[in-house]
C-alpha cells in the first residue's frame, strides 16, 4: 500500500526525502573528517578541537552568486560546491590562515535529492583537497521563497593562523613586486553580466563554443574556482610574503587596495598576461568598457602575492615546483592606495 503523503509534504516540504538524502551523503561527509573533528554528523553543533595557544581563528562567509543559474541551465551541480569551498579557502588564505572546517547552507523551494547530493559531493571533494572537514550545515526547504528547481548556496570556512604569522599587508613597501596566479576563468564573479552578454545579447547557448576556441560556453562558465592553498602554503614556508589578495568581486581595482598601506599604489602591467578568451568575448560582444571589465571580472588573475624584490626568484621557483603557473604583473609605487592599470 502506497504511503500517504503528510500534510507538510503536500505543502511542499517532504522531511523523509531530506532525511534519506542526508543518510546517503553521510559516508562522503565523514570522509572529510580531520583529526580535529570531535562531533558526529547530525549533531546540533559541530565540535572541533581548538588550534591551540597563540593561534587566531580566521573566518569567512560567501556564496557563488548567479553562477548557480548556469548550473541550473546545464543541470550540472557537482562543480558549484567545489567553487564555494575553494572561494572561502582563498579568502582566509590571504591572511596566512589554513582551513580547519567548513559549514554550508543550501536553500531551495523543494529538495531535489540528486541535486542536493551532487552539490554536497562537490563540498566533500573540495574539503578533502583542502584538508579540512565538512563539519555541518543547514538544508532549508522554503516553497514560495525560491523559484521551483533552483537553490541558493552559502558557505562558511573557519581556519587558523599563528598570531606571529598573520599577513595583513602592513609590511608592503614601495618597490615590492606583484606576482599573479592565473584564474580558471570567471571563477565565481561577474556572472550576471556574463549571462546577459552571452545568452541575451549574443544569443549563444551552453553548447556553443567560445568564439575562436574549442571550449563550450558551459565548460568555460562552469570551470571550477581554483583553490590556491597548496602552492601558496609552500611559498609561505620559505618566503616572508608581504601581502596577498584574492581577486573576486571588484576585480583588481577593488581587491588589491584592501591590503595596501596608506600612501601606496599597486601598478599593474596588463600586457604581462593574456586573459582567457571568454573575457575577450564578453568585452567585445557586450561592448563593455575596458575599465569596467577589470572591475567586474578577475580578467585571468585569481590570486596575487606581494613580495620583496629579493624574494621574487625564490617565489617563482617554489610555485614552479608546485606546478602553479605565475607571472610578475606589477609593482608597488608611491600613491594614494589604489590600483593603477598600465
Amino acid at each position: 500500500m502506497k504511503k500517504k503523503k503528510s500534510a507538510y509534504a503536500e505543502a511542499g516540504v517532504d522531511i523523509d526525502v531530506m532525511m534519506n538524502s542526508l543518510k546517503r551523503i553521510g559516508k562522503k561527509v565523514k570522509q572529510t573528517n580531520t583529526p580535529g573533528v570531535v562531533s558526529e554528523l547530525g549533531s546540533f553543533g559541530g565540535l572541533f578541537k581548538s588550534p591551540g595557544k597563540d593561534h587566531l581563528l580566521v573566518s569567512s562567509v560567501d556564496g557563488v552568486g548567479t553562477k548557480l543559474k548556469v548550473a541550473h541551465m546545464a543541470n550540472r551541480h557537482d562543480t558549484v560546491g567545489q567553487d564555494l569551498v575553494n572561494h572561502c579557502v582563498n579568502d582566509i588564505l590571504v591572511q596566512g590562515a589554513k582551513p580547519l572546517f567548513f559549514l554550508d547552507y543550501l536553500g531551495a523551494a523543494a529538495l531535489e535529492p540528486h541535486v542536493f547530493e551532487s552539490v554536497v559531493s562537490g563540498f566533500c571533494k573540495a574539503c578533502r583537497q583542502n584538508n579540512m572537514a565538512l563539519l555541518g550545515g543547514e538544508t532549508a526547504e522554503m516553497p514560495g521563497l525560491y523559484p521551483p528547481g533552483e537553490y541558493d548556496l552559502v558557505g562558511t570556512v573557519v581556519g587558523s593562523v599563528e598570531r606571529k604569522r598573520v599577513i595583513t599587508g602592513n609590511k608592503i613597501k614601495r618597490g615590492n613586486i606583484l606576482i599573479g596566479l592565473p584564474s580558471t576563468g570567471l571563477q565565481t564573479n561577474g556572472y550576471s553580466l556574463a549571462r546577459k552578454v552571452i545568452f541575451d545579447q549574443a544569443g549563444l547557448t551552453l553548447q556553443d563554443y567560445v568564439p575562436g576556441t574549442k571550449t563550450t560556453i558551459e565548460k568555460a562558465l562552469l570551470a571550477i574556482h581554483k583553490s590556491y592553498l597548496n602552492p601558496v602554503t609552500a611559498v609561505m614556508k620559505k618566503i616572508n610574503i608581504r601581502g596577498m589578495a584574492h581577486i573576486t568581486g571588484g576585480g583588481l581595482y577593488d581587491n588589491i587596495p584592501r591590503v595596501l598601506p596608506e600612501g601606496l599604489d599597486a601598478v599593474i602591467h596588463t600586457a604581462s598576461w593574456k586573459p582567457q578568451p571568454i573575457f575577450s568575448f564578453i568585452h567585445e560582444a557586450g561592448k563593455i568598457d575596458y575599465d569596467e571589465m577589470f572591475r567586474v571580472f578577475n580578467m585571468g588573475i585569481g590570486f596575487i602575492l606581494i613580495v620583496s624584490p629579493k624574494d621574487v626568484e625564490s617565489t617563482l621557483a617554489c610555485l614552479k615546483r608546485e606546478k602553479q603557473p605565475a607571472k610578475i604583473i606589477g609593482e608597488i609605487k608611491q600613491g594614494s592606495g589604489k590600483t593603477v592599470l598600465q
